[in-house]
C-alpha cells in the first residue's frame, strides 16, 4: 500500500471536519509526516513523526487508538484518534492522525452552561398577577408527569388537567378562557364541554 492510496481518505476526513480538525499521515518505515491536510500544528510533508516503536502498541481490535489528549504550542486542546495501517505481513505501515480543536466546542459548551446556570426567582411584585405564568407552569409540569406533548393528551388528561388549573384558579381570571385553550391546543367550544364536565355544573359564568 502507498501513501497515494491513502491520499483521498484524509482529505475526505479533512473536509468534513473543516475547519476544526487536522488530518496526519505519517510512515511508519520513515518515520516522517508522508501527507498533511489542515495542519494546526504548521507541521509539513517530510517533517519527522516522532512515532516510537509502534511493535510496543498494545494491540486493538480494529488498530484505532483514541480519543487521548493533545495540546498545540498555542495552547489549544486537541482530541485526537490514530489508526494504524498494516500491511499484508501485519506490520505497521503507515498511521492516519485525526487532531480535533476542541476549542469552538468547548466555548460553545461555556456558552451553553452560561445559559442552563441557576438564575434567580422572579421579583414577585412585578409578577403577581401574571397568571398565564401560572399557567404555562401548570401545564408543562403536567405534560412532564404525563410524559406526552399536549396534543396527545386524552381526554381524561385534559379533564385531570382543567381541574388542576381551576382549583389553582387559572380559570376565574379575566380572559383566561382563550389562553387555556391555546395552551391545550383545544377549540374555546371544546374547553367550555370539559370543563363543565370537569366542575359538574354549568359554565356560563366564565369570563
Amino acid at each position: 500500500m502507498k501513501a497515494e492510496q491513502l491520499a483521498p481518505i484524509g482529505a475526505a476526513l479533512a473536509r468534513l471536519l473543516s475547519p476544526h480538525a487536522e488530518v496526519v499521515l505519517h510512515d511508519s518505515a520513515t518515520d516522517e509526516i508522508a501527507a498533511i491536510w489542515n495542519p494546526l500544528s504548521g507541521r509539513e510533508p517530510g517533517d519527522p513523526s516522532l512515532l516510537g516503536e509502534l511493535d510496543e502498541l498494545v494491540a486493538t481490535d480494529d488498530g484505532v487508538y483514541g480519543p487521548y489528549p493533545k495540546t498545540l504550542s498555542d495552547g489549544r486542546r486537541l482530541s485526537s484518534v490514530s489508526a494504524v495501517i498494516r500491511d499484508d505481513d501485519g506490520r505497521p505501515a503507515y498511521v492516519l492522525c485525526v487532531n480535533v480543536d476542541r476549542t469552538a466546542f468547548e466555548e460553545a459548551s461555556r456558552l451553553l452552561a452560561a445559559f442552563a446556570a441557576p438564575v434567580v426567582g422572579q421579583p414577585r411584585v412585578l409578577f403577581e398577577h401574571d397568571w398565564s405564568e401560572q399557567l404555562n407552569e401548570l401545564v408543562a409540569a403536567y405534560v412532564r408527569e404525563r410524559g406526552v406533548p399536549v396534543d396527545r393528551l386524552t381526554k381524561a388528561d385534559r379533564l385531570e388537567l382543567l381541574g388542576r388549573l381551576d382549583a389553582a384558579g387559572v380559570l376565574s381570571q379575566r380572559r383566561s378562557v382563550p389562553a387555556v385553550a391555546r395552551a391545550l391546543r383545544i377549540s374555546r367550544s371544546a374547553l367550555y364541554q370539559l370543563l363543565g364536565q370537569a366542575r359538574k355544573e354549568p359554565h356560563g359564568d366564565l369570563a
